[in-house]
């Protein structure tokens, strides 16, 4: 199967699906779902640890599996850290592949990070290769594969890094919590589904019943959608119908189950390992106080529920007072499956699991066309009527490119006088137009104020991202020197993922900063699904909040049709800066950031 990305130079050692379905048939023996029914997770910690890929094979709600996994487990053995230490990690491979580690979140030297083809080589079957760097940071993190699609395979696990000082957290016990996504199906066989047929794993479309019972879009809706060819619940490339959902190895059946006594403050660690999916949490019955977003400490704020993307990691506070049971929830975002887990007293308790949420419709602000700054139009679906579909030829469309499908056309509308294009140029003129760019959005908006798709109206608090504060005062406040606009782009019936319109097989080039430089990042969101993008090697400040406590991120997701704007200060190196979404950074949404000091001399 052909790959987009760029195998040798970016995801070496990614195994065919003849070979890894063969070495399957060589399993060591049975993969361990990290915490057989409860407890805490296997823990390594020290100066030297030792860290084995390998193949097992792994049970979820009693039925087998393949996995890749680090010392047979899955999710990976904990790595519990101190602040200050230096840390080597040794990292032998006994797949028939190449494999690698990264350090998701660590700030790390740059041939430290592991990515191949960018950071190191890689490592081959059957050799070492020991990571040595100072731990300058605390936090909640985690660690992964960067070759092939490993990590959806189950190659993954979580990092606690204890502070040098105090905490500034207090509570009575914790709990890290990794959410993850897995399939029985082969991640190559996803892939090549995904190229094959957009929405293919969609068993969540709108039906004739669904229309006479009142359910969805109007009719009228349904048919201005339909001119456009766009399905508006489309919300997820994969979904439950090939995955079940995991917390910390386990599937909703195995009733993963983590202890407390009535009364103590808990702290939930909790982390997005999933390759795919993007999960809401919540846990009925209780509020939690989250107090940390991808490792770094935030002023406490409570809601109900909170969305949390791929690699991103939130740490909350939770004080059960009653005597029983309470269900962990995360529900994929597009509700077509949970994780469940529980949290209870004593062992062998279960708390009553809610049915999944009514899924979610795309919108027209989806689409980066927000009609709630204009006069007389909605930003939902309802603004639809509006636009003049006798304009919607394809016209603006590239040379040789085939009519649009799906997410993103041509479409072109009088929405109260004013024309817009879809795919006008003028919008983006650094996007390089083609089939790998479906559409443009004419008119994105700053969404870090929302909560995440089908989350607008669930009756309770919903964490945002203008709500984190960041507890210390931020190390760099100096205002940027420049801006950078990069638009995230994509064609979902090709299923080809890039930056301003390039893959990263085409070499693009990669964006350059100087060492110290401080530089705006503006990131446009052109398709209609959420990217959560994450820059290796760096910390960067989304730009709202209190000057000098802008919240710290190492991942965001950027809402379809949204923009997210962050601050970032450039470490000298090579850094990784893709989507986290595992199948669109193998289809292309990948890129470098290339970081020189400031007199042009190699870094």
């Amino acid at each position: 199967m052909q790959n987009d990305v760029n195998r040798r130079h970016l995801l070496r050692g990614a195994g065919g699906i003849g070979g890894s379905l063969a070495a399957s048939a060589l399993f060591p023996g049975w993969a361990r779902s990290a915490t057989p029914g409860l407890s805490t997770l296997p823990t390594l910690s020290g100066e030297d640890i030792k860290l084995t890929v390998g193949h097992s094979a792994l049970k979820v709600d009693g039925r087998a599996g393949h996995a890749v996994t680090v010392n047979g487990t899955v999710p990976a053995p904990l790595i519990r850290l101190k602040e200050g230490q230096t840390v080597r990690l040794s990292v032998t491979n006994t797949l028939d592949e190449d494999t690698s580690i990264h350090w998701h979140g660590l700030l790390v030297p740059f041939a430290m990070d592991g990515v191949p083809g960018v950071s190191f080589p890689g490592i081959p079957p059957g050799q070492t290769f020991v990571y040595e760097f100072p731990i300058r940071q605390s936090g909640t993190y985690w660690y992964h594969s960067h070759s092939g699609l490993q990590e959806q395979e189950g190659h993954y696990g979580p990092i606690v890094i204890d502070p040098a000082g105090p905490d500034p957290v207090a509570y009575d016990r914790e709990h890290v919590v990794v959410l993850s996504d897995y399939s029985f199906l082969h991640p190559h066989q996803i892939f090549r589904k995904l190229k094959q047929q957009g929405g293919i794993f969609n068993y969540q479309k709108q039906t004739i019943a669904g229309l006479l019972a009142g359910k969805d879009q109007t009719l009228q809706e349904r048919m201005e959608w339909g001119k456009m060819l766009m399905d508006p619940t489309d919300i997820s490339d994969v979904t439950g119908a090939v995955y079940r959902f995991l917390i910390n190895g386990h599937g909703p059946s195995d009733n993963w189950t983590a202890l407390f006594t009535p009364g103590e403050r808990v702290r939930l660690r909790f982390i997005n390992a999933a390759a795919q999916t993007i999960f809401n949490v919540r846990i009925p019955g209780l509020k939690l106080t989250v107090v940390a977003s991808d490792g770094q400490h935030v002023r406490p704020v409570e809601v109900d529920e909170f969305q949390i993307g791929n690699a991103e990691t939130y740490d909350v506070i939770v004080q059960p007072m009653d005597d029983r049971a309470f269900t962990i929830v995360s529900e994929a975002v597009d509700r077509s499956g949970m994780g469940r887990a529980t949290l209870a007293p004593r062992p062998g308790m279960a708390a009553p699991v809610p049915p999944l949420r009514a899924r979610p419709l795309g919108t027209m602000k989806d689409m980066g066309m927000d009609m709630s700054t204009h006069a007389g139009h909605g930003g939902g679906a309802a603004a639809m009527p509006g636009m003049d579909h006798a304009a919607m030829g394809h016209a603006t469309a590239a040379p040789g490119m085939a009519p649009p499908r799906a997410r993103g056309s041509d479409a072109m509308g009088d929405m109260g006088g004013m024309e817009m294009s879809m795919r006008d140029p003028l919008n983006a003129p650094q996007v390089k137009l083609g089939p790998g760019v479906q559409s443009i959005a004419p008119m994105p908006v700053d969404r870090t104020g929302e909560a995440g798709q089908g989350l607008q109206s669930v009756g309770h608090r919903v964490l945002v991202y203008k709500d984190l504060v960041s507890l210390e005062p931020n190390p760099d406040t100096r205002a940027p020197s420049r801006a950078m606009e990069i638009r995230l782009t994509g064609n979902m019936e090709r299923f080809t993922w890039g930056f301003d319109g390039r893959k990263f097989s085409e070499k693009p080039a990669p964006y350059t900063l100087r060492t110290g430089e401080r530089v705006r990042v503006i990131l446009v969101n052109d398709t209609m699904m959420t990217h959560p993008i994450h820059l290796h090697g760096h910390f960067f400040e989304l730009v709202h909040g209190p000057v000098g406590h802008m919240p710290r991120k190492h991942t965001v997701n950027v809402l379809p049709g949204g923009k997210v704007t962050f601050d970032v200060t450039g470490e000298a190196g090579d850094w990784a800066f893709h989507c986290h979404m595992l199948y669109h950074m193998h289809a292309g949404m990948f890129q470098v950031f290339a970081v020189r000091p400031l007199d042009g001399a190699a870094a």
